[in-house]
């Protein structure tokens, strides 16, 4: 088997390939072009697309150069795959704005000096935007089938649960295809790797560019990534874990590795980092902790860079100390206007954005699990007052796992 397909599915990527011989005797043999899309719905992505992203070095790792699709155009549609509704429409600017950030979160990820593996960055939009209608009806709609379409899962489950399914929507999968075949065209691009709910459309992408042009084309689809606890990656009580530090800090980022479940440490070690999979079962029986530690801190670093993930770690045990206002821990301003303005609990957990429900800071409140400088507040009217900052200071706790340092300007 090739080396990049054994590596694929060593780490847990895989999930389905068409014509995986012959995949695996092309990159046995030349340096090929693959391509991966992603939605800029969101300025930032999260770490659900985080398995994208991987698939993308590890083609860079093994000579391949990966091509980064940014669907410009095919976000101002919205793709159904997953979906029980139709998706908020954005403005132009705000799509512009989307492709500009996605662009640079990726450039974190990947390497951009070697000429030969560097990543091209595509948006679709380019080739969407001044498409004559007829024509594409002529030229590329010929080629689908309403029957075919219709046995798509995107379809079936919007259609089963009797929600409506837009003509724009519907028309999402041809779209996808059609990029396929213009990567095809334009930089001789043989492969197409996605989330397995993309297997559909990944399908009609290399079957268009069969009949279109008789050339052989592959696709390649990644399984849907759950937590243990059956949750989606990506996302958590407190929110979805963002890849962009304007959105999530490196320790709030750390802390999210770190606090794995334990039956998801030694596949994420796989997943998320670049350790030799031989590496990781020689120490998958040390103690759980430690493996967390160094989940949390090769993801960390992979984003962040190493200063930022040591800091993070710093930073935790500082907090979990008991005895420092955390140096390292991320931090929200405040202001007093007067000497004797007070703030109130609710109102300062709110600032810090641990928690965004008044009801649930209450609850918490209720169970002792906030503090202020390592001390339990059980009073929900309490309110904090200039001397409690400590050198300008005072540390927010959260439960065990929650901390932020509140700096008072």
């Amino acid at each position: 088997m090739n080396k990049f397909l054994k590596e694929f599915k060593d780490r847990g990527f895989f999930y389905q390939c068409t014509s995986e011989k012959e995949l695996s005797s092309i990159l046995d043999k030349e340096k090929i072009k693959g391509y991966i899309g992603f939605d800029c719905t969101a300025e930032s992505l999260h770490v659900g697309s985080l398995l994208q992203i991987m698939c993308l070095r590890l083609l860079q790792k093994n000579g391949h150069r990966p091509i980064v699709l940014l669907g410009g155009g095919t976000t101002r549609i919205g793709d159904p795959s997953g979906k029980d509704k139709t998706r908020k429409i954005l403005i132009d600017d705000e799509i512009e704005r989307n492709i500009k950030n996605i662009k640079n979160i990726l450039k974190n990820f990947l390497d951009n000096d070697d000429p030969d593996t560097k990543p091209l960055f595509v948006n679709n939009y380019s080739w969407l935007k001044d498409l004559n209608y007829i024509s594409f009806l002529r030229d590329i709609g010929k080629h689908f089938t309403i029957n075919k379409m219709l046995t798509f899962d995107s379809v079936k489950l919007r259609l089963d649960r009797e929600q409506s399914l837009s003509y724009m929507e519907f028309n999402y999968m041809i779209l996808q295809a059609y990029d396929f075949l213009e990567l095809n065209r334009k930089e001789n691009c043989v492969l197409q790797i996605g989330g397995s709910d993309q297997w559909g459309n990944i399908i009609n992408g290399v079957e268009l560019i069969k009949r279109y042009s008789n050339n052989q084309t592959f696709g390649l689809t990644t399984p849907l990534i759950t937590l243990a606890s059956g949750t989606k990656m990506g996302k958590t009580e407190n929110g979805a874990i963002w890849l962009d530090e304007k959105n999530l800090s490196a320790y709030d980022y750390w802390q999210f590795w770190r606090n794995i479940d334990d039956r998801d440490v030694i596949k994420f070690l796989k997943m998320f980092t670049e350790m030799e999979i031989d590496e990781i079962e020689q120490i998958k029986n040390k103690d759980i902790n430690d493996l967390k530690i160094l989940l949390a801190n090769k993801t960390t670093e992979m984003l962040h860079g190493k200063e930022m993930a040591k800091k993070s770690e710093e930073a935790a045990k500082e907090a979990f100390s008991g005895n420092s206002l955390g140096s390292n821990l991320p931090k929200v301003n405040i202001q007093f206007k007067k000497i004797d303005d007070k703030i109130n609990i609710i109102e300062l957990v709110l600032l810090s954005k641990l928690e965004k429900s008044k009801s649930e800071i209450r609850r918490l409140i209720k169970g002792n699990a906030i503090k202020i400088n390592d001390s339990i507040i059980s009073d929900e009217k309490f309110e904090i007052s200039k001397d409690l900052f400590k050198e300008n200071y005072l540390k927010l706790s959260l439960g065990k796992k929650r901390h932020i340092k509140i700096e008072l300007n």
